[in-house]
């Protein structure tokens, strides 16, 4: 049986090392959690941080490993690079893959390139950040530059919020660097979902609507994303184009990509994020569920070298949306309720592994998802309707 090393193990990435047990490989995964619960269902369990290069590198040789799969991880992208191209498996650039897990490093490479890209500067310090802000418009953002789920992710309206802002952002950062960007004004929803590329082109896309909490102060802290895409068709056309041009400039190969854009109130496109790995919040498996494309299998056997030129462009058929499930207090969960119609009708999986009398905290960002569901709609009014008032269909309910 070929070997394949998958980095990580958590709830999340569950699906991945079942996919790989189904298509055969003999599967292996490390991180430094051992009661994730992914790795019960692997045949081999190691105690290695996946973003340790050195060590899973001397594990992979050590283990003779096929292929290695960072799935759904951006932490562990380039961790997979690195390995994979130190001894000769399967896999795009390890330079490339870092520029993409790098906001500083992803934001000059745009730039140097002529695509749309907001003003923006990497840093180390408050000190260094307070001597430069003065060069940008506010309002600014305030990201680690290489933290995901929008956490440490700040909108600074006024200096005085630079050292919170910047605290928060180092506090999530593992390069402990933090991104000042300019704020771009989005036209209507930010573009959200999943790609694949074959041997360098970018052959399948379904990319769906992210939308937010109202409740929340992170007015761009997502809640999930909806599907089917809602803006123009020359969008996407476009979208394709500036992806299939930053996929060539990289010289990525067969991998999976998770994609972050917005249109401008001039209908310039913006790439905020091509992670160059899967999607979290179940996106992979409601791809599945609209296209009939299961993107996981894909993933596995791009790192394995197999050949994935069968996969095609599968328009969406359906409505569908993944729901951050989150408390709106602090405090012990308790249990989490569902309105009975929309269990009957509407809900389709419950992912978690909350227990009652965990400490939940009310949500801030994807940090404080207790769990992620996947929800069919009958039409696109019913799924922006329920969406917007998703409080009267999912209750977490919290105690002291």
């Amino acid at each position: 049986m070929k070997k394949v090393l998958m980095l990580g193990g958590s709830l999340y990435q569950v699906y991945a090392i079942k996919e790989a047990v189904r298509l055969g490989y003999y599967v292996i995964s490390c991180d430094y959690l051992p009661n994730n619960p992914g790795h019960k269902y692997a045949h081999e369990y190691y105690n290695v941080s996946t973003t340790d290069k050195n060590a899973v590198l001397e594990l992979a040789k050590r283990l003779q490993v096929d292929g290695v799969v960072a799935y759904a991880s951006d932490p562990a992208a380039p961790t997979a690079a690195y390995v994979c191209e130190k001894l000769g498996l399967p896999t795009s650039p390890y330079k490339s893959v870092e520029i993409l897990s790098k906001k500083d490093l992803f934001r000059q490479f745009l730039a140097d390139n002529g695509f749309n890209v907001p003003k923006a500067q990497g840093f180390c310090s408050y000190e260094e950040a307070l001597s430069a802000v003065d060069k940008f418009k506010l309002p600014v953002m305030v990201k680690p530059v290489d933290s995901s789920g929008s956490k440490g992710i700040n909108k600074m309206a006024d200096v005085a919020q630079l050292k919170t802002f910047v605290d928060d952002a180092l506090s999530y950062s593992r390069d402990k660097r933090f991104l000042i960007e300019e704020f771009i004004e989005k036209k209507g929803y930010q573009i959200s979902g999943d790609a694949f590329s074959v041997d360098g082109k970018l052959v399948f896309h379904c990319f769906g609507n992210e939308y937010y909490s109202n409740k929340v102060s992170k007015d761009f802290a997502p809640l999930g994303e909806c599907w089917p895409f809602l803006m123009d068709d020359s969008i996407v056309s476009r979208l394709h184009s500036d992806l299939q041009r930053l996929i060539s400039l990289l010289g990525m190969e067969s991998t999976a990509y998770n994609v972050e854009a917005i249109v401008d109130k001039n209908d310039n496109i913006y790439i905020l994020e091509l992670g160059a790995r899967s999607g979290g919040s179940l996106i992979p498996q409601i791809t599945e569920y609209t296209t009939g494309v299961n993107l996981v299998t894909y993933v596995i056997k791009a790192a394995m070298g197999e050949d994935c030129s069968d996969l095609h462009m599968r328009l969406p058929k359906g409505c569908w949306s993944n729901y951050m499930v989150h408390a709106n207090e602090t405090g012990k969960y308790v249990d989490t309720v569902f309105e009975d119609s929309f269990k009957k009708n509407n809900l389709v999986e419950f992912v978690t592994d909350i227990k009652k009398g965990d400490q939940v905290h009310k949500f801030r960002d994807a940090q404080d998802a207790l769990g992620t569901l996947i929800v069919k709609y009958n039409d696109t009014e019913q799924m922006l309707d329920m969406i917007r008032y998703m409080d009267n269909f999912v209750r977490v309910i919290v105690g002291e």
